[in-house]
C-alpha cells in the first residue's frame, strides 16, 4: 500500500513538475517576446523623434541659408556661370539671380563647390574687411597645381606693396616710355592694320620684363613669354591632368618659369654682392634688398613675382585693347584725349622722356581708362573662403562655403551708376562713385598692389597711340567675350591705324 502511495506520490510530483515547466517555459517566451515588442517599440519611437528633430534642424537650416538653387548634381550652376560671358552679358548669371533671390547674397554651387555669391557695396565690404578673420582668400585647386604658392603671407605681401608705391614707381615713368617708343617702332609703325590684343600683349610682357628684371633683349623677352602665354588658359580650366589639355601645358609652363626666374634671382644675388648690379635698378633687386627679401628663398621669389606678373600681364593687356576699341568707337572721346595729350607732348622738349609730373596730368585720358574698367573690368570678381560660421544679411553661412564678389552686382548697376551702359567718362571727373561700387582692383587685403603699376603704364600706352594714329574697326559690331580669366574680343580687335600727318 505505502509502495502504491509512493509510486502515485512519485506520478503527481513528475506531473506537478511537468506542469511548472510548461508555465515557466511559457513565462519564458511571454518574457521574451514583451521584450522585444518593448525593445521595439523603443527604437522605433527613438527614430520618429530623431527623424522629426532633424527634420525640423533641416527646416530651420534651409530657412537660415542663403535663397538660391544649386542647380545641376555635381557640377551645379558652373555651366552657366562660366558661359554667361560668351553671349557679351557676363553680369546675367548675377544680375537675374539677384533678381529672383535676393539683392544682398544667393546660394548657388560653383567649382564643385557650395557657394553665395555677395551682392552690391555691401556684400563687397563686408568680404574685403573680414579678410583673415572670417573669410580666407580661394582658388580653385587647378590654380595651385600650376603655382604652388598663390597666397602670400603678410610681410610678403607687405614688401610687394611697398616697392609699389606712387614715389617708388615714379622712377619707371621714363623706363616705361623708352619701352613704349621701340614698341610703337618696331610692331605699330609701317603697318596699315594691327591685331590690337596681340600686340598690346607683348607691350604689357615688354614692360614687365624690363622692370621686374632689367631684360629687353627680343630673343629672352619671346623666352619668356611663350611659357606666360600658356598658364592663364590652364588657371581655371577643367582639372584634367592628362598630355596636351590645358591644365598639363600650364603646369609644365609654371615649372620653367619657375626655373627660369630662381636661377635669375640666384645670379642677381650674386652680382648684387660682387658690385655688377644696382640695389635700384628693377623690381627684382628691390625684392632681394628688401630686409625682409634677403632671407626669401629664390624658389619663393619667383613665386612672388611670377604671381604679379600674370596678375598685371593679362589684365593690363585687355584693359588697353579695350581702350583701343573704344577710342575707334568714339571720336569725340579720342579728340578730347589726343588733345589732353599734345597739350603734355608739346609742353617739353620731343626727345625728353615722360616723367611722373607729366602722368598726373593725364587726367581727362585716366577717366577713359576708369570708365573703360568699369564697362569691362578685367576680371569679374574672385573667390573666398568662409573659415568659420557666420551670419550676413540674416542669413548663416556655413564654414567651408565658397564666397564671390561679382563687379557686375555693382559696376552695371543703375543704382549707382546712372545709365550704366553708357560710355562716359565725367562720372569720374569730381567726386568718386560710392564706396565699394567700383573695384575693378578688388578690395581689402588683397585689392591688386599693381594698381598704380598699371594706371602708369596705360597713360604712357595712350600717350604714343593717340600721338601716332586714329584709329578705326576692321570689324565694326566685334563681339565682347568674357570667361574667368579676362575679356576679349572675339577676333583680337583688328584696327585700321591712320598715322597723323607730319
Amino acid at each position: 500500500m505505502r509502495e502504491q502511495e509512493s509510486v502515485g506520490s512519485i506520478i503527481n510530483k513528475v506531473l506537478l513538475r511537468k506542469t511548472q515547466l510548461k508555465d515557466n517555459s511559457t513565462t519564458l517566451i511571454m518574457d521574451i517576446l514583451y521584450a522585444f515588442f518593448s525593445s521595439l517599440f523603443v527604437v522605433v519611437v527613438s527614430c520618429l523623434v530623431r527623424f522629426a528633430f532633424f527634420k525640423s534642424k533641416s527646416v530651420v537650416n534651409v530657412k537660415v541659408l542663403p535663397p538660391g538653387g544649386r542647380g545641376w548634381p555635381l557640377i551645379g550652376e558652373t555651366i552657366e556661370f562660366v558661359t554667361s560671358g560668351w553671349t557679351g552679358h557676363p553680369e546675367k548669371f548675377v544680375t537675374d539671380r539677384m533678381t529672383k533671390f535676393s539683392r544682398h547674397v544667393f546660394r548657388t554651387s560653383l567649382m564643385l563647390e557650395d557657394a553665395a555669391v555677395f551682392c552690391g557695396p555691401e556684400g563687397n565690404k563686408f568680404l574685403f574687411s573680414n579678410e583673415k578673420s572670417l573669410v580666407r582668400y580661394w582658388l580653385p585647386a587647378t590654380v595651385s597645381k600650376i603655382l604652388p604658392s598663390t597666397d602670400h603671407g603678410v610681410e610678403k605681401m607687405k614688401m610687394v606693396r611697398c616697392h609699389f608705391k606712387p614715389e617708388v614707381l615714379r622712377q619707371y615713368v621714363a623706363v616705361m616710355d623708352m619701352v613704349a617708343q621701340k614698341h610703337f617702332e618696331t610692331e605699330w609703325e609701317g603697318n596699315d592694320q594691327i591685331l590690337t590684343h596681340k600686340l598690346t600683349k607683348i607691350f604689357t610682357f615688354q614692360v614687365a620684363c624690363k622692370i621686374f628684371f632689367s631684360i629687353n633683349e627680343p630673343e629672352l623677352v619671346n623666352n619668356l613669354s611663350v611659357p606666360f602665354e600658356r598658364l592663364a588658359p590652364g588657371l581655371f580650366s577643367i582639372p584634367i591632368n592628362l598630355p596636351g589639355t590645358p591644365l598639363r601645358r600650364a603646369i609644365n609652363a609654371g615649372k620653367f618659369i619657375r626655373k627660369e626666374l630662381t636661377a635669375m634671382a640666384k645670379q642677381r644675388k650674386i652680382d648684387l654682392a660682387d658690385g655688377k648690379a644696382s640695389p635700384t635698378q628693377d623690381i627684382l633687386s628691390l625684392m632681394l634688398c628688401d630686409d625682409y627679401g634677403k632671407f626669401m628663398a629664390e624658389t619663393d621669389v619667383a613665386d612672388l613675382i611670377t604671381g604679379l606678373i600674370i596678375g598685371g600681364y593679362d589684365s593690363t593687356s585687355s584693359t588697353c585693347t579695350f581702350i583701343v576699341n573704344y577710342l575707334a568707337e568714339l571720336p569725340e572721346i579720342y579728340e578730347e584725349v589726343y588733345k589732353e595729350q599734345m597739350n603734355i607732348a608739346k609742353s617739353k622738349p620731343s626727345t625728353e622722356l615722360l616723367n611722373w609730373e607729366d602722368v598726373s596730368k593725364m587726367k581727362y585720358s585716366w577717366n577713359v581708362a576708369c570708365e573703360v574698367l568699369r564697362l569691362v573690368p578685367p576680371t569679374q570678381g574672385t573667390f573666398r573662403e568662409a573659415i568659420s560660421d557666420f551670419t550676413y544679411n540674416g542669413y548663416s553661412i556655413p564654414k567651408g562655403w565658397k564666397l564671390y564678389w561679382s563687379t557686375y552686382s555693382t559696376h552695371k548697376n543703375p543704382d549707382f551708376f546712372h545709365e550704366p551702359e553708357k560710355f562716359d567718362p565725367s562720372r569720374f571727373n569730381n567726386n568718386a562713385p560710392a564706396p565699394y561700387t567700383y573695384v575693378p582692383f578688388g578690395g581689402g587685403y588683397h585689392l591688386c598692389p599693381g594698381k598704380e603699376f598699371a594706371r602708369i603704364e596705360i597713360l604712357v600706352f595712350m600717350h604714343h597711340l593717340v600721338r601716332k594714329f586714329k584709329l578705326k574697326k576692321v570689324i565694326p559690331n566685334e563681339q565682347i567675350v568674357f570667361n574667368l580669366i579676362q575679356p576679349k574680343l572675339a577676333k583680337g580687335l583688328p584696327i585700321h591705324l591712320c598715322p597723323h600727318k607730319p
